[in-house]
């Protein structure tokens, strides 16, 4: 399997954070993908021989479809090959770009209705596209075409929120976040909440979880301790706690 992460052309960085492809050429294999927990949702498009299905759920997936907040882990499962391209949305965009309460699609996925304009021209130009650029391009454009139209409701000091926490890799507190931006604590949890889907606090620990993962994945340690304490966690069994909640698995044996 090929694996691509791409960076966002300037003109839509402002709500993508990530673009990644994901290929397979060969038609008599099986590949699971797993996904955990990054504090963002995102716009999927999936081409394979025999469909896509997401585990736990045993749902076939479409074409072009939105996921919401992954908390609990999930899986991929593809027989043959395919190509799958994902944005990654930064989460303050989900509500305004596709009027959806974000919270109604944490851990689940939201289906387009193929009667509407924007998504009718989507699906009809990526049938016509045969390459990976021309079909990011294409969802590009959809994405800025949302953004012109719809900018004005969009909630900048969240998305501020949001950059702060990434910056901090999850470990400013909320308080001293909600401050920076002149918030009250209350209402910035509330205008957090609306606009992502998820708390403040939920995110920011699922952020923590992140940088903790990205530093086991690619063994950036000398033992587990370093990734406790690096990462803000309390103390091993509290890494450990929060580690499972996101991956099912114990740090130990998800290294396996």
């Amino acid at each position: 399997m090929n694996y691509q992460n791409i960076v966002p052309e300037d003109s839509i960085s402002l709500f993508v954070k990530n673009i990644w492809v994901f290929e397979n050429e060969n038609k008599n294999i099986h590949t699971t993908l797993p996904f955990f927990a990054d504090g963002c949702p995102g716009l999927m498009f999936q081409q394979t021989d025999h469909g896509l299905i997401v585990k736990p759920h045993d749902k076939k997936m479409p074409e072009v479809f939105l996921y919401g907040q992954t908390i609990l882990p999930i899986e991929l499962e593809i027989s043959g090959a395919f190509l799958i391209i994902v944005f990654q949305l930064y989460p303050y965009v989900l509500k305004t770009f596709f009027d959806i309460q974000p919270q109604s699609i944490n851990d689940n996925c939201y289906y387009f209705d193929d009667t509407e304009e924007d998504i009718s021209w989507l699906k009809k130009q990526l049938e016509l596209s045969e390459s990976v650029k021309d079909k990011i391009e294409i969802i590009s454009k959809l994405l800025l075409r949302y953004f012109e139209k719809k900018k004005e409701n969009l909630d900048f000091e969240i998305r501020q929120g949001i950059e702060y926490i990434f910056q901090t890799k999850g470990q400013e507190s909320i308080r001293s976040i909600a401050g920076k931006l002149k918030f009250n604590i209350r209402t910035f949890e509330r205008r957090f909440l609306t606009e992502t889907g998820l708390t403040p606090k939920q995110f920011a620990k699922i952020i923590q979880f992140q940088a903790s993962l990205d530093q086991l994945t690619v063994k950036d340690y000398e033992k587990h301790t370093d990734i406790v304490y690096q990462n803000g966690f309390s103390d091993q069994s509290h890494f450990i706690k929060v580690f499972k909640a996101f991956t099912g698995k114990t740090p130990k044996s998800f290294e396996k």
